[in-house]
């Protein structure tokens, strides 16, 4: 038999105690990463057998092994779930990247000030140019990249611009 030197009567107890030690730990300093849980799980389970009188041996078992078998368990779950729900390029900022905007702030080539503004699907955001010309309010724009938390844009040539078709 084993002998820690704890009475038969206290196991259940350690076990409750390491049951919710585990969780709180789980839940605070480990976010809900499920690296305690499956053993916070098991030592619950090991608490429920001290309460049966159950040798302490088979509890230890069961907290050991149960973790053990747990926690593979969830990895695998886990695995398969980021492998199945991989998030599609272009999530986040980088969505914007080839779609038009409107100035609503003018933009100037230097910027040092940082107040160009465009709106782009709702959204207002900072921008810089990666053209030599001011951009006026009300310019489309095609937003070419990310620079921090910037777009970098281009003004969008009419057809009439670009074909040189001055209709005056």
């Amino acid at each position: 038999m084993l002998d820690l030197g704890i009475d038969l009567d206290v196991w259940p107890w350690v076990w409750l105690f390491v049951a919710v030690s585990f969780t709180l730990l789980e839940v605070t300093l480990l976010g809900g990463s499920f690296i305690l849980l499956p053993f916070a799980v098991s030592a619950f389970a090991a608490s429920l057998l001290g309460f049966y009188d159950v040798s302490v041996e088979v509890q230890w078992a069961v907290f050991v092994l149960g973790g053990a078998v747990l926690w593979i368990g969830f990895y695998r779950w886990a695995r398969a779930f980021l492998r199945d729900h991989v998030l599609p390029p272009g999530v986040g900022a980088d969505r914007l990247v080839g779609m038009t905007g409107t100035v609503t702030v003018a933009v100037t080539p230097d910027d040092s000030e940082r107040r160009g503004r465009i709106s782009v699907e709702g959204e207002t955001w900072g921008v810089v140019t990666s053209h030599e010309m001011p951009l006026s309010t009300g310019t489309r724009v095609r937003i070419l990249s990310m620079q921090g938390a910037r777009l970098v844009v281009e003004p969008i040539e009419s057809d009439d611009a670009r074909n040189g078709d001055d209709r005056s």
